[in-house]
């Protein structure tokens, strides 16, 4: 390939990048950490865990910019000193059908395998003080985070947004139900037991990890009460926890002012939590 244009040859670098390989139940997984470009010799560094949506999705490379473009969230976490960590467990996209189908019936099963021994391969090769980890992401990844913060103890803290807690008061509530049948293998009034099985609220009082839930008011997708369900359960549970329900929002958060609110609030709950 040649370069045919400079025009962005003023963009300077804002963050670093690793290519983070490993095994994990015989597959071969990867990753990307994001972290500051140069770091103090001897100190650790929080780490964020961020679980793409889809749920067969990948998080693939792009160019994070200063300002409101390309991803500020990561660039901001970066700048306040945290490594962000992006994770393509199985179910992802990239490594052929089979690994995209691995996590069919499994929602949570491997692919939190996966994600906690990529953890344990971005310590390896960075400063990441492991006992400072927090977990978030939307959709797919919201349920990932609900998932995880309800079968792991790792993370200290967690921002989950438009997740699912509970499959089956989901499948009669959301506007996109068929897409469920393939992961499944049968729809919730054939075979409720695995639907069951996979909903984080099913765990509930095994919660510990503070958690910031949001959703939009008018998501069909990954319907409010989900995340309000969710946010009861770790309240009942004495969990520490808020919910935001953002006016007018569909599936993806796009008003400008709920977006620097939402970024606002995500990095004031990881600082209230991560904190040295």
């Amino acid at each position: 390939m040649r370069a045919i244009t400079d025009d962005n040859a003023h963009l300077a670098p804002q963050v670093a990048v690793q290519n983070i390989s490993w095994k994990s139940d015989g597959f071969s997984v990867q990753g990307w950490l994001i972290g500051p470009r140069s770091t103090v010799p001897g100190k650790k560094y929080p780490m964020i865990v961020q679980v793409h949506g889809g749920p067969a999705a990948a998080a693939a490379p792009r160019y994070i910019s200063p300002g409101e473009q390309g991803n500020p969230l990561v660039r901001e976490l970066v700048e306040k000193g945290y490594f962000v960590f992006l994770p393509n467990p199985r179910g992802s996209f990239g490594q052929g059908q089979d690994f995209a189908m691995a996590n069919r019936r499994d929602f949570g099963g491997g692919d939190l395998r996966d994600i906690l021994a990529g953890v344990d391969a971005a310590a390896a090769a960075s400063p990441v003080d492991t006992s400072r980890l927090g977990l978030m992401g939307h959709s797919y990844g919201g349920f990932m985070t609900m998932w995880g913060v309800t079968h792991s103890q790792r993370f200290k803290a967690a921002v989950a947004g438009a997740g699912i807690a509970n499959w089956i008061s989901y499948y009669g509530q959301n506007g996109i139900d068929q897409w469920m049948i393939p992961f499944f293998g049968a729809s919730a009034y054939d075979d409720p037991a695995i639907y069951r099985q996979l909903s984080p609220i099913e765990s509930i009082k095994a919660a510990r990890t503070p958690t910031l839930v949001y959703v939009g008011e008018r998501d069909v997708e990954c319907p409010p009460a989900q995340s309000m369900e969710f946010w009861h359960g770790l309240k009942a549970m004495g969990v520490p926890t808020s919910l935001v329900i953002y006016e007018g929002e569909g599936h993806g958060i796009g008003e400008p002012e709920h977006q620097q609110d939402l970024r606002k609030r995500t990095i004031e709950w990881f600082g209230r939590y991560l904190a040295d």
